[in-house]
């Protein structure tokens, strides 16, 4: 079954928002403790798009694999001299306990407009704090 989940990140204006290193913080202090980080594929699609392929087994759901893809990005950025990133899309696909996912971000060295802008340097905080795997 393939579920296509369209992040809003593309849209204007930040108010009321959480930041990405809250909702990964939320998404590590509610983790299963059977989940299985599988691994992480990066491909550069331009200068500035990056795409994740990721796994997690142990019946993950989509909040854990948002927290994961945001734990590459956010260490990927800071790797490549950006700051920020912001989430394009993170499509899902589950085949029994194994769920994987492809991500793709925009990066910034400046602060972008949107709705959901991942600070590299918090979240990477958060995931670590979260025992979430990066690139």
């Amino acid at each position: 079954m393939l579920s296509a989940v369209l992040l809003a990140g593309l849209m204007a204006g930040q108010g009321g928002c959480a930041s990405a290193a809250e909702t990964t913080q939320g998404a590590a202090a509610k983790k299963a403790p059977d989940l299985s980080y599988e691994g992480i594929e990066t491909h550069m699609l331009q200068d500035d798009l990056v795409e994740f392929r990721l796994a997690i087994g142990g019946g993950a759901d989509a909040a854990a694999m948002n927290a994961y893809a945001d734990c590459a990005v956010a260490q990927y950025a800071q790797i490549r001299g950006f700051g920020y990133a912001r989430p394009v899309r993170v499509l899902l696909d589950r085949s029994g306990r194994m769920l994987r996912g492809n991500a793709a971000y925009l990066l910034s060295r400046d602060r972008p407009e949107g709705r959901r802008v991942i600070a590299a340097e918090p979240t990477l905080s958060a995931c670590r704090a979260g025992g979430i795997p990066t690139v």
